[in-house]
């Protein structure tokens, strides 16, 4: 077995650099299913999508989301991107999802990030927060469903399941849950 030697990535992260461990294949094959869907649909929009770019929010705050939707032209720098983006998307991993769910989530509400999806690769769950009067509330928490968790459900709970989700940016843009996780 070989071990591959690559620069880690780091944040910054209230002033302290942390170290970005290698994902997971599973949260690699749900970031580039997202990727693929929401960049085919921005293709010819103003908006932009990037994956793994550098956001800087202040001096002590240097992120690296695992995607991200830009729309204001004048953030986008040569190297990074300067001030909140309009959509994040973390996917968790162990050693990030304490960060993830708790300062990362502050400083872009702090920010005005306008839409903040929280995705679990173990849990196949997507927590969507929306920031209103300045404050993420939780939107809705959406979960893929194989076969036979789906059929262990009963009429009333599969009636209460919502099996695609939309960015508040965009009205016309409907994601299936399973494509997210396949």
């Amino acid at each position: 077995m070989y071990a591959i030697q690559e620069d880690p990535k780091i944040e910054l992260i209230q002033g302290r650099e942390i170290a970005m461990s290698p994902a997971s294949i599973k949260h690699i094959l749900i970031q580039r299913n997202l990727a693929i869907i929401i960049g085919s649909f921005l293709r010819g929009k103003k908006c932009q999508l990037f994956m793994e770019a550098a956001v800087v929010f202040d001096e002590e705050n240097h992120f690296i989301p695992d995607l991200i939707v830009v729309c204001d032209p004048d953030k986008i720098k040569k190297n990074n991107i300067e001030g909140a983006p309009d959509f994040i998307v973390e996917v968790l991993s162990p050693s990030t999802r304490r960060r993830d769910i708790t300062i990362k989530k502050e400083i872009y509400e702090k920010y005005g990030v306008k839409e903040y999806w929280i995705i679990s690769p173990k849990d196949e769950a997507i927590e969507v927060y929306i920031l209103r009067n300045g404050k993420y509330e939780l939107d809705n928490i959406y979960h893929h469903f194989d076969e036979e968790d789906w059929a262990a459900l009963n009429d009333a709970e599969k009636a209460e399941q919502q099996l695609s989700l939309k960015i508040s940016l965009y009205n016309d843009l409907e994601i299936q849950v399973k494509e997210i996780f396949e």
